[in-house]
């Protein structure tokens, strides 16, 4: 099975398509220095082979390459950096020094 990764930028989302259908996407907000990724699906029909972390590692390839922070507020995006530390790098890191 192939899957194609595309850039939806007019939906804020990549899809992963296999044979020209959408098995799945990963949402986004991009602005200027950060990305947030808020939700991935996968269609049932295509769980548990692989397109999720083929979406994740097109959505982090894409800010890296764009210089964004991620900040992955989608529990399957966050569980994968963590399995996949190569990409830990990209991880938003609040630097406020604000206090109470």
């Amino acid at each position: 099975m192939t899957v194609e990764v595309v850039d939806v930028a007019e939906r804020g989302r990549f899809e992963a398509r296999v044979d020209g259908r959408v098995a799945g996407f990963a949402e986004y907000l991009r602005g200027a220095d950060l990305v947030v990724y808020p939700h991935t699906e996968v269609d049932s029909a295509f769980e548990g082979q692989g397109v999720g972390g083929v979406l994740a590692r097109a959505a982090l390839e894409d800010a890296r390459a764009r210089g964004l922070a991620v900040l992955a507020t989608c529990p399957f995006i966050a569980a994968w950096m963590r399995r996949h530390p190569e990409y830990l790098d990209l991880a938003y890191q609040n630097r406020s020094s604000a206090a109470d």
